[in-house]
């Protein structure tokens, strides 16, 4: 039986209408009780919120969202209207605005593109349709170019093999070795093709194979043969293959340690693994950096954006 990993659980003894009630007493009248509203929201699941959602409409006559958005504001309001947001139109809604904004969010296509799992892939692809009337592969496609935009082409496909085939793990090891530092020059093609098609147990498997063969990880090749975003693309293929809440617990602390919080990414990444991963994604972060992820929160943000953050972060150790 796997055991549940989120940071945010259903709450127990739910009634949507008592909480759209608290809700709308902590916004009535002068001043907003931005506490009651981020410990409430965030102690429920995004099924729950919904539901909420839906009850307010009908007590009140006006949508929870609009209402919020008027009393609140800077991140704490964006951090709340993300955990509104249902988490397949959240991820589509990510890559709408990393294509159709000014210049192209690479960060967030790879994030994406990389870290979720085939059928939610497909969702994303079926629901970007529906909410922006447009073709997710070929905006894509239209942002994008040279084998950084095939391979992301490939991931959006949701097709990679399933399961661990035994009898071809030497022969992509070997293959990865003889596109890349067996050669002079790169075959890129060849590194798209092993790493955008082969589940992941299949890759684990192929790059220990791979480290016997050459005596390096096949994040060196990677690092050694290509650059820019193709680079940055197949390396978050990788370290996905590997472990994806590794690939967060890097991607917070990179979000954190540097001249200036990237909010963008820590808050993306707290609302979109807080019922998926996140108490493993703590416990990557403690191991690879020596400091708590709810510490590191706590000393790089402010105010109820932080409360909230550490809220659906949990996890103190």
């Amino acid at each position: 039986m796997l055991t549940y990993r989120g940071s945010v659980r259903p709450f127990v003894n739910f009634d949507a209408v008592h909480d759209a009630d608290i809700l709308h007493r902590a916004m009535k009248g002068l001043g907003t009780d931005e506490d009651v509203i981020l410990m409430l929201l965030a102690a429920r699941s995004n099924n729950q919120r919904q539901q909420i959602k839906a009850a307010y409409k009908t007590a009140y006559g006006k949508d929870l969202v609009s209402a919020l958005k008027s009393e609140l504001g800077g991140l704490f309001e964006s951090l709340i209207v993300a955990l509104m947001t249902l988490p397949v139109v959240y991820d589509a809604t990510l890559l709408h605005k990393a294509i159709k904004g000014v210049g192209t969010d690479d960060d967030v296509l790879i994030e994406i593109l990389a870290s979720r799992s085939g059928p939610r892939l497909r969702d994303i692809v079926k629901v970007y349709k529906e909410e922006f009337g447009s073709n997710l592969e070929k905006d894509i496609c239209g942002d994008t170019s040279g084998y950084y935009q095939r391979l992301l082409v490939i991931l959006l496909q949701a097709s990679r093999e399933e399961g661990v085939d035994e009898a071809n793990i030497a022969k992509d090891a070997k293959d990865l070795y003889a596109a890349g530092k067996g050669k002079f020059g790169t075959d890129e093609e060849k590194f798209i093709n092993i790493l955008g098609n082969r589940s992941a147990e299949h890759l684990r498997k192929v790059f220990d194979a791979y480290k016997k063969l050459c005596g390096s990880d096949i994040e060196d090749s990677v690092e050694g043969e290509t650059t820019g975003n193709l680079e940055n693309l197949l390396l978050a293929v990788v370290k996905c293959s590997r472990s994806v809440p590794s690939f967060f617990a890097e991607s917070l602390y990179r979000s954190m340690r540097r001249a200036g919080t990237d909010d963008d990414t820590l808050m993306r990444v707290l609302v979109s693994r807080s019922e998926e991963d996140m108490l493993d994604i703590a416990a990557c972060f403690k191991d690879k950096y020596g400091a708590s992820l709810y510490s590191t929160i706590q000393e790089d943000t402010t105010g109820a954006y932080r409360k909230c953050l550490l809220y659906l972060c949990r996890s103190r150790d």
